[in-house]
């Protein structure tokens, strides 16, 4: 495996961040929300909604990129954190990107968080959002017959849910799952979970942590037992779903999850693109427009975004 690209591991060096669960989640959560991040794309426009949910209201942003298009696609965007972290606001920079790079209307979703709120609540909010999106889009000016899912990591895990749940339950179509670094079989016995157990951004025990946390009462002992739901890889069936474009870093111990998940998904029949970034950490979205690198990562995926939605 190359090294870390070296403009990256400089930018690690000068401000690093780990992920964990240290102190709690309150400690957590504020650690996460004061990385630094710059305001991008304000001619982007955005504006805060609040959904009926299943346990109350849901947040959403809609972003909106300048476009000549009178009706665009609409994306659904669910934001990574281990299921515990992160909102609307640590997310928006990513949001404004996917809109302007889709040129496509993006829903960011503000489900309620674990340990307070374990599965399914996350997926609980998302479907709500999702199935709300697709039949009020007209309001969002965007084309419910043009609707994706996108998330990064627990996002990622989210999204793949979405494009399961309504194939599975005749919901609204999904054209394409964007899917970002995404944990997606709970099996930390693949082999990048020991060769980057010590990865920056995101170690193996930080894994271990959130997932405990998301999964509240439910038993990981046996992976191959768990829901969909919540390992959406444990699936009894994935053919019929969406194109998909994976994207893994090879610094992170998560890489073999998505790698394995794109070899089920094409073995199944379903059309995926699986963009390995061997020089990449966990969360590298966040560093797009910093680190080229990583710029030329995102851009990969949200041309392959932008293709299906415009084709």
């Amino acid at each position: 495996m190359p090294d870390i690209d070296a403009i990256l591991q400089k930018v690690l060096d000068a401000i690093p961040f780990q992920l964990t669960t240290d102190g709690g989640v309150e400690a957590a959560r504020a650690r996460f929300r004061d990385v630094p991040r710059l305001p991008i794309l304000p001619e982007v426009t955005a504006q805060d909604r609040v959904l009926e949910g299943p346990a109350g209201p849901i947040p959403v942003r809609v972003y909106t990129p300048p476009s000549p298009a009178a009706t665009l696609p609409v994306v659904m965007f669910f934001h990574g954190g281990g299921f515990a972290l992160g909102d609307l606001d640590t997310h928006d920079g990513t949001a404004r990107q996917h809109a302007v790079g889709a040129d496509a209307v993006v829903v960011s979703v503000d489900y309620r968080l674990a340990p307070e709120h374990p599965h399914p609540a996350a997926v609980q909010d998302s479907w709500a959002a999702t199935t709300w999106v697709a039949e009020h889009a007209s309001e969002l000016g965007a084309d419910p017959s043009r609707l994706a899912v996108a998330g990064d990591s627990a996002g990622g895990n989210l999204a793949a849910v979405m494009a399961q749940r309504t194939r599975d339950e005749n919901g609204p179509a999904i054209a394409f799952q964007l899917l970002w670094y995404p944990t997606l079989l709970w099996d930390n016995t693949l082999p990048s979970f020991t060769e980057n157990a010590q990865a920056p951004i995101l170690n193996r025990s930080a894994i271990e942590a959130f997932s405990t946390w998301y999964a509240g009462d439910l038993d990981l002992t046996d992976p191959a037992q768990l829901p969909a739901t919540l390992a959406p890889g444990r699936a009894a069936s994935l053919e019929g779903l969406a194109p998909a474009y994976i994207g893994v870093a090879g610094h992170d111990p998560l890489r073999d999850d998505g790698i394995r998940y794109a070899e089920m998904l094409t073995a199944a029949g379903v059309p995926v693109t699986l963009d390995h970034a061997e020089t990449l950490v966990h969360g590298y979205l966040g560093f797009a427009g910093v680190v080229p690198a990583t710029t030329a990562a995102m851009d990969r995926g949200l041309a392959a975004l932008r293709a299906a939605l415009h084709s």
